[in-house]
């Protein structure tokens, strides 16, 4: 019997739905972003280096491009759980594509799937949990809703936003000096936030938790 990823745990008392990791061996963790050097550590793409440190984080070795399956994938072992990551060699509006076809070959259900991507709604600083719903306008996770359904867990990575700058331009743009030198703890804390999951650590309340990496 494949048991979800993320399962509702009986009502504790709390409004919020909590959840918590199944018993299942497979995961696919999805990073976002857009392929090509020019697109390189712009705010868009913080869903790709996000995978890329927690593929180092847990050792894993040795990312394959998957010309079939539209995308670069890396996979092995954490806990009892086969770990695959993804980082769709698509645009970003067409990321649906590699995340079905990875699910299909893989035979990975919505419910054992991560993404991970940014967020300009939540400030640099802060990278909140949340599991099902909509887009939110972001063209990477509309594509991937429509291939699969709503009902997949995602880590919104908070990017900001600047007032006097078009978002569309503002996603594709470098992070600032300062910001740079406060991703490796972005990255850590995203890498903690999957491990916990991974290892079932603790519950989480993926509806509402919010966590800051800047101290």
């Amino acid at each position: 019997v494949r048991m979800a990823l993320f399962h509702k745990k009986p009502d504790s008392g709390s409004s919020a739905p909590l959840y918590t990791l199944g018993l299942n061996k497979s995961c696919l963790i999805v990073g976002l972003g857009n392929p090509g050097k020019e697109y390189a550590m712009t705010r868009h793409n913080i869903g790709f280096d996000c995978v890329e440190s927690l593929a180092k984080a847990l050792e894993f070795e040795g990312w394959l491009h998957k010309k079939d399956m539209n995308c670069s994938l890396i996979s092995g072992q954490a806990g009892d759980q086969r770990v695959i990551m993804i980082k769709p060699d698509t645009f970003m509006n067409e990321s649906g594509r590699a995340v079905q076809a990875v699910m299909h070959f893989y035979k990975i259900t919505s419910d054992q799937v991560i993404v991970i991507h940014d967020e300009l709604d939540i400030e640099f600083g802060k990278i909140q949990t949340k599991y099902g719903g909509g887009s939110a306008g972001h063209n990477g996770l509309k594509s991937i809703i429509q291939h699969i359904g709503e009902n997949f867990a995602r880590i919104r990575v908070g990017i900001g936003k600047d007032s006097k700058v078009d978002p569309a331009d503002y996603v594709l743009s470098k992070f600032s000096a300062e910001e740079q030198k406060m991703l490796p703890q972005l990255y850590r804390e995203a890498n903690a936030i999957v491990t916990e999951y991974l290892y079932n650590t603790q519950v989480q309340s993926l509806g509402a938790e919010t966590r800051s990496f800047i101290i």
